[in-house]
C-alpha cells in the first residue's frame, strides 16, 4: 500500500472546518418559492469526515464558535450525534453585526431545473480560525491523528485561516501523519490574493500525500498546466487528466495518491457518476455509469470521506475509489449533504448495483 498510517493514534481523521447551518427548501422547491424549510448543520471538511465517523472510527473537528449562539449549540449537538469530538473557542458575538455561523441557501432542483446554492459567509466566525488557540503538539504528538483532512476552502478562508492550515500541515508532516489536500479553488476567494494564497497552496501541496481536485483546481489553485481542450467521452478525459497529473506529481514528488470525480448531469434527479484514482503509477478509472439523485451536494465529499475510509482501514488502492464512487452514489440519495452510511455492506451493495430490499 502507497499509504503507510502511522499506528497507535487516538484519532484515524482530524478536520478543520468552518461550520454552517444549511436551509433546504422542502419538496424539491427553488428557494425563493419556499415557505418550509429544512435546517442542517453543514460543511465540506464534516461532510468527508461523516464516513468515518458512521462507520465507527474516531474523528476530530477543529472549529470555532459564536459563543452564546443557538445555531453553535445546534451544529455542536449535530456533531456530537455524528460521532465526532470537537475542539475549538467559543468567540464573542460582538453585537448585532458582529460574527455569526455562514449560511448555505442551496435548494435541490428537480427534472429540468437546477440546483442553486447561495453561500452567506459575511461575518463568518470560521474566518477567525486561528493556530494559537490549539495544542498541536498534543494532538498530533500525544494524542495522535493517523490522516489531517485539508480543504482549501478553509485555507483561503482569509489570512489566519491560511496560517492554521499550514501550521497543521507543518505539524501533521512532523508527527508523521498523513495529509489528504482537497485544492476546492474558489475564484471568489482567491481575487485580489492570487500571490498569497499561491505560496500557502504550493506549500501544503508539496507535503501532501493524498491530492484532489478536477482540472480547474490543479491549474487554478498550484499553477499545473491542465488538459487539451476538446474531445468528448471518457477516454478524453481519462487522458487529459493522466497527462496534468504526471506534470502534478513530477511538481509535487510527495503525493502519492491522485483523484477525481466524473460527474455528467443528465438531468437534476439522473447523473452519470464515475471517478478516477492514481496510486502510484497505476491508474483506478470507473466509467460513469448511471444514478438517481435527490440532492446533489455533498457527491464529491463523500467520494473523498469514501476513499479515505479505505485507506484507513488498510485496503488494497482498487477498493479505494470503488468505496469512494459508492459513498458519493449514496449521498446524493439522502437529504443531508452528507453520507450515513448504516455499515460497509450497504455501500458495497451500491458499488454491486444491488437496490434489492434487505430483511
Amino acid at each position: 500500500m502507497s499509504v503507510e498510517l502511522k499506528k497507535d493514534c487516538r484519532y484515524a481523521l482530524l478536520v478543520p472546518t468552518s461550520m454552517g447551518a444549511r436551509l433546504t427548501p422542502d419538496n424539491g422547491q427553488p428557494f425563493h418559492c419556499g415557505r418550509r424549510f429544512t435546517l442542517q448543520a453543514t460543511s465540506a471538511e464534516t461532510n468527508v469526515a461523516s464516513v468515518s465517523s458512521y462507520l465507527g472510527l474516531p474523528v476530530k473537528v477543529l472549529t470555532t464558535f459564536v459563543k452564546g449562539s443557538p445555531i453553535a449549540r445546534f451544529l455542536k449537538d449535530d456533531l456530537a450525534g455524528r460521532h465526532m469530538d470537537v475542539e475549538g473557542p467559543e468567540v464573542d458575538q460582538g453585537g448585532p453585526w458582529g460574527y455569526r455561523h455562514q449560511l448555505n441557501l442551496a435548494d435541490c432542483g428537480t427534472g429540468s431545473r437546477g440546483p442553486r446554492v447561495c453561500n452567506d459567509r459575511a461575518g463568518e466566525v470560521g474566518r477567525t480560525l486561528n493556530v494559537k488557540d490549539f495544542d498541536l503538539e498534543r494532538i498530533f504528538g500525544r494524542e495522535g491523528v493517523q490522516i489531517v483532512h485539508l480543504s482549501g476552502l478553509i485555507a483561503a478562508l482569509s489570512p489566519e485561516t491560511g496560517t492554521f492550515c499550514l501550521e497543521i500541515a507543518r505539524a501533521a508532516k512532523k508527527y508523521g501523519t498523513r495529509i489528504s489536500f482537497d485544492l476546492n479553488h474558489r475564484a471568489s476567494f482567491w481575487k485580489g490574493r492570487e500571490k498569497e494564497l499561491r505560496a500557502i497552496f504550493h506549500e501544503i501541496a508539496g507535503v501532501a500525500d493524498i491530492l484532489v481536485g478536477n482540472e480547474e483546481d490543479f491549474q487554478l489553485a498550484l499553477g499545473i498546466e491542465g488538459p487539451e481542450a476538446g474531445g468528448k467521452g471518457l477516454g478524453s478525459k481519462i487522458d487529459s487528466f493522466k497527462g496534468m497529473i504526471e506534470r502534478a506529481g513530477k511538481a509535487y514528488p510527495n503525493a502519492k495518491v491522485f483523484a477525481t470525480t466524473l460527474r455528467e448531469v443528465v438531468n437534476a434527479n439522473t447523473h452519470l457518476w464515475g471517478a478516477l484514482l492514481a496510486e502510484g503509477s497505476r491508474w483506478h478509472a470507473i466509467e460513469p455509469r448511471q444514478i438517481g439523485v435527490v440532492d446533489r451536494i455533498g457527491g464529491g465529499d463523500a467520494f473523498v470521506g469514501g476513499m479515505l475510509y479505505a485507506v484507513l482501514r488498510g485496503w488494497e488502492p482498487e477498493k479505494w475509489a470503488s468505496f469512494g464512487w459508492a459513498t458519493g452514489a449514496l449521498v446524493v440519495t439522502l437529504l443531508t449533504d452528507y453520507a450515513q452510511p448504516a455499515d460497509e455492506e450497504q455501500i458495497w451493495s451500491i458499488w454491486e448495483g444491488n437496490a434489492r430490499v434487505k430483511r
